[in-house]
């Protein structure tokens, strides 16, 4: 049984369910698009649907004989150096339709999907589509208008902000990130997101294979990922909002996933994020959770 993990050996996550998979009985590789064009090649014909991989090793695989893929990351490629522009421009270009394309048809089960992976790029559309399973999720304004900033801004008592992409931390909305010159500077860069502050406790809920794992993540941080030392608790969720786990990650065409929730004082737990390739090392050791047998269950079935 042939599986692929997209990611490499550098990264501790791929490297742990490699191991996994290998003592499970599976002939394991690292699909690195770092590699891509250069070391890594692939094949596809659209009138056949076959296509195949040329990996760096030198291992061949057809398409039909990968049983799975595991998407750790997604590196970006990595071309030659000595290109004009120009021909930078068009090698981009054609190396990543090819690479956008050839993911896509691959009929491996992907865990998670490319279009799993659209969704936790376009985190604004992410919200929308869990607003309208009936779940709660914060106030939440994307502009680079500041005029609608001003005025989302008067709306809420207090607010934080963050990339409408994501990749740095959560922050709160202070007076002067609202100075004319200030706002009007960072908005003709790029739009933001800023939503209500929810505050209470966070909620991180595992689900894979039907499975809901969560956990009470006690810190003090705004956001908790940069408190090294959160203390962490297995909690059981009400039979309901485990129920809008499994909604949200099949509504999200989500394999596996990590949500976040906000758990107010009212007891009224708040969607935040649906992470498709979440970290899960730390918390399994903490909690005990199964969290790598249940992947190697999903990837070998």
């Amino acid at each position: 049984m042939n599986i692929l993990i997209l990611g490499n050996s550098e990264d501790v996550h791929a490297v742990h369910l490699k191991n996994a998979l290998t003592q499970a009985g599976a002939t394991v590789y690292y699909l690195d698009t770092h590699l891509f064009p250069t070391q890594l090649k692939m094949s596809w014909q659209p009138d056949t649907q076959l296509g195949c991989l040329n990996l760096p090793e030198g291992v061949k695989l057809d398409f039909q004989d990968i049983h799975s893929v595991f998407w750790r990351s997604l590196s970006s490629i990595d071309l030659p150096s000595y290109l004009e522009p120009e021909q930078q421009r068009i090698a981009l270009n054609d190396s990543m339709s090819a690479l956008r394309t050839l993911i896509q048809a691959c009929p491996a089960r992907w865990v998670n999907s490319w279009q799993a992976y659209q969704f936790h790029k376009e985190k604004p559309l992410q919200l929308s589509r869990v607003k309208q399973l009936g779940i709660a999720i914060p106030a939440t304004l994307i502009s680079n208008d500041s005029e609608q900033v001003l005025k989302f801004a008067q709306s809420q008592p207090m607010l934080v902000f963050k990339p409408v992409y994501g990749g740095t931390h959560t922050q709160l909305l202070k007076e002067s990130h609202l100075e004319p010159e200030r706002l009007q500077l960072v908005l003709g860069l790029s739009p933001v997101t800023i939503q209500e502050y929810i505050p209470g406790t966070n909620i991180r809920s595992y689900v894979i294979n039907g499975s809901v794992y969560s956990v009470e993540i006690r810190s003090p941080a705004l956001d908790f990922r940069q408190d090294l030392q959160a203390e962490l608790r297995p909690v059981e969720l009400p039979d309901r909002v485990q129920q809008q786990c499994l909604a949200i990650t099949k509504a999200l065409m989500l394999e596996w996933t990590a949500i976040d929730w906000r758990l107010s004082p009212q007891g009224e737990y708040v969607f935040l994020e649906a992470n498709p390739s979440p970290m899960f090392l730390h918390v399994e050791s903490k909690t005990g959770f199964p969290i790598t047998q249940e992947l190697v269950q999903l990837l070998t079935k």
